[in-house]
């Protein structure tokens, strides 16, 4: 089959030219200025596009199998799409917890039927994610991206230290959800002056930064390659930074929510809770400072979706998470990008260049390259509307905030995984 992507603007890190790009079996067969004279190709017309690498995001919750009522492979990977990811990697807080190869199956065959986009699931670090014993890592290892217990923390770190020891062996990264369980002290939200002025217990920095310099502690130790989930904290931000002026070898992220709030604009409303919470404007500001020196490798999206009913409970009672991919690119766009904060480049590299580089999965936009691609118009504005998204979760911090930047189409592996309504497919 071929796909012929008609005369939008290409972006690339020497250039953005209008160009168009065409598709066969699965890979960019070639980019031209002019337009190539086919038969038999289906055109999309893109005018007022602006392709781009299809985006990678390295935390997402799928919720599939065993909590298929909160989403599915099928519902998370088209809003996947409708955000213009092309490769996603599904967190292991699952039933069953893929702590072992049999318990990885009923997942890698859900990817196998339902994906629409590439879907590279994590395998856990412990069996059933409770810290106890270490997982099957290595009959795993062939078939997972990386090793993590997202949701929760190690907390043992005699136990940390041998999987990251088996983790080095095997190549493979440890990705760390950074809790420390007895700071929380049952703390929802951040532990700062809105919790103070509404009653709510706080959640302190120190429950995820302190962890954090555990686990470099342990990096030093054995030598192993190490990423950390969802930063929010000012003071993970500075540890960071000093383990790779060291040279160990360090990545993190962070994500949209923390990078926009500060705990001054929380509501009283369960779409505002997740954890780590949105901390206060000091750590905001770190987190943007983090991106612009490097300390902070990419953005995720932490995208965590709940039934209705879960998300009911206002701050205190509520689940912990948010929705996020189908927002995050028009709302850092929106909100970093148009006001001279990053460039466009820059958040390209935060979306996929770096992310692709440190997980290895992710396609570039070039001849001979698998046709992992996503095209934003990116003038367009819109109020953002939870009842439009594809995900079965409905919870975001965004709802009625006006972003620019609409998904036109996803392209992944060759094939079209989203097209807005109203595309020009002759």
């Amino acid at each position: 089959m071929k796909i012929l992507l008609n005369q939008m603007t290409v972006f690339r890190k020497e250039s953005a030219d209008q160009m168009s790009v065409l598709i066969e079996d699965g890979r960019i067969v070639s980019l031209s200025k002019e337009v190539p004279a086919l038969s038999g190709a289906q055109v999309i017309e893109l005018k007022n596009g602006y392709l781009f690498p299809g985006f990678v995001d390295v935390h997402v919750h799928l919720r599939e199998p065993g909590f298929s009522y909160k989403e599915t492979i099928a519902t998370g990977t088209r809003a996947g799409a409708r955000g213009g990811f092309t490769a996603v990697c599904p967190m292991p807080n699952l039933k069953p917890v893929p702590d072992s190869l049999e318990h990885l199956q009923p997942q890698l065959e859900a990817i196998r039927r339902d994906a629409v986009i590439h879907t590279h699931p994590y395998g856990a670090i412990t069996v059933g994610e409770k810290g106890e014993r270490l997982a099957a890592l290595e009959e795993l290892a062939p078939y997972v991206v990386a090793f993590s217990d997202d949701g929760r923390g190690v907390q043992n770190p005699e136990r940390m230290k041998e999987a990251m020891r088996r983790a080095k062996a095997l190549g493979k990264l440890i990705v760390a959800h950074c809790e420390d369980e007895s700071l929380v002290n049952g703390g929802y939200i951040h532990y700062g002056e809105y919790a103070r002025a509404h009653g709510h217990r706080g959640n302190p920095s120190a429950s995820e930064w302190k962890q954090v310099e555990r686990d470099l502690e342990l990096v030093r130790e054995t030598g192993c390659t190490y990423h950390v989930c969802h930063v929010s904290t000012k003071e993970t931000v500075a540890h960071i930074r000093k383990a790779k002026a060291e040279g160990l070898d360090v990545t993190c992220e962070t994500t949209p929510h923390y990078l926009v709030f500060n705990d001054s604009m929380l509501q009283e409303d369960g779409r505002f809770k997740m954890n780590p919470p949105i901390r206060g404007e000091e750590d905001r500001q770190a987190l943007i400072a983090g991106i612009l020196d490097g300390t902070v490798d990419m953005i995720a999206t932490d995208h965590a979706p709940h039934a209705a009913e879960e998300k009911a409970g206002g701050l205190e009672k509520s689940f912990n998470g948010i929705v996020g991919l189908e927002t995050a690119f028009p709302v850092l766009y929106t909100e970093l990008v148009r006001p001279g904060v990053l460039s466009l480049e820059q958040l390209v590299d935060l979306m996929y260049t770096n992310p692709a580089k440190r997980f290895g999965i992710g396609s570039p936009i070039e001849e001979g390259a698998v046709a992992d691609l996503t095209v934003f118009d990116l003038d367009a504005s819109y109020s953002v509307d939870p009842k439009e998204f594809q995900s079965m979760g409905k919870s975001s911090p965004f709802t009625g905030r006006t972003v620019f930047g609409k998904c036109l189409l996803t392209i992944s592996g060759g094939e079209i995984a989203w097209q807005a309504e109203g595309g020009n497919t002759p």
